[in-house]
């Protein structure tokens, strides 16, 4: 019972959003406001996505589990039903129902963060505080990696 009580509190004041499109929609601003790329939490069928911004508390309640292969890290991560988090710019912390495929036992995610403004390697921690980073391209939706390629492109042009 102390358990559904503290869930019930954690979600106390909370935006809630409820079916797939603005499950989505939500998602997608929340991790661009964060300075993430679109496409590192790749989560199926939403039917509820919540956020206390007081507190940096949010959740993601998928209609099934699933799992997605990262093709440019050869990394398979499975979602739970429900995804919780506390957010703040640039990390995810106490992040709960994600895991990782590492060699053959599944990994839990605790955290993950990118590299403040810069975003260009994501770093993944275990609840033990081991990690792993990435670059963040591994993770842009295709849209991000053409803006992304755009960019660089202005930029080398300064530098000229």
């Amino acid at each position: 019972m102390a358990s559904n009580t503290t869930m019930v509190d954690e979600r106390a004041g909370a935006e809630i959003v409820y079916g797939a499109e603005e499950c989505h929609r939500s998602s997608m601003e929340l991790l661009e406001e964060l300075g993430f790329p679109k496409g590192v939490m790749p989560l199926k069928d939403l039917v509820e996505c919540g956020r206390v911004r007081e507190t940096g508390f949010i959740w993601m309640k998928q209609k099934a589990p699933s799992q997605h292969f990262f093709e440019a890290t050869k990394t398979l991560v499975s979602y739970a039903a429900e995804v919780t988090a506390y957010v703040e710019k640039f990390k995810m912390k106490k992040m709960n129902g994600i895991k990782s495929k590492q060699v053959f036992i599944w990994v839990p995610i605790a955290e993950m963060s990118i590299d403040g403004d810069n975003g260009k390697k994501i770093l993944f921690k275990t609840p033990m505080g081991l990690g792993k980073s990435y670059p963040a391209t591994a993770f842009m939706t295709i849209e991000e990696k053409e803006k992304n390629l755009q960019l660089q492109g202005k930029e080398e042009i300064k530098d000229i």
